[in-house]
């Protein structure tokens, strides 16, 4: 059984950081492009921020650019997201998402999710 399990969230005042972590299990990690998502209330869910499976590769929004850092350490198999300077806007409730592509098969997992909080 997959399972994704986020910690890491919660209040912060704006230009607070925060460092938010995705432990996965049930599955072959690095065989797989972590991502996270955010998802604020009234909004679709949007694509924060991607790494590759070995992690030589990231990819951001450009609403979190220079501000956030994505990495993963694969003897852990964990992700993690550093997010720093946040801002209201930055609040939302962010999930850890693991993804593997194998010609035409897909897996595809999400975690439940931590609901970041950015207020004075």
């Amino acid at each position: 059984q997959v399972q994704l399990v986020e910690s890491g969230g919660g209040l912060v005042q704006p230009g607070g950081s925060l460092r938010l972590s995705c432990a996965a299990s049930g599955l072959t990690f690095n065989r797989y492009t972590m991502s996270w998502y955010r998802q604020a209330p009234g909004k679709e869910r949007e694509l924060v921020a991607t790494i590759t499976s070995v992690g030589d590769s990231t990819n951001y929004a450009d609403s979190v650019k220079g501000r956030f850092t994505i990495s993963r350490d694969n003897a852990k198999n964990t992700v993690y997201l550093q997010m720093n300077s946040l801002k209201p806007e930055d609040t939302a409730v962010y999930y850890c998402n693991a993804d593997m592509r194998r010609g035409v098969l897909k897996y595809n997992y999400w975690g439940q999710g931590t609901q970041v909080t950015v207020s004075s």
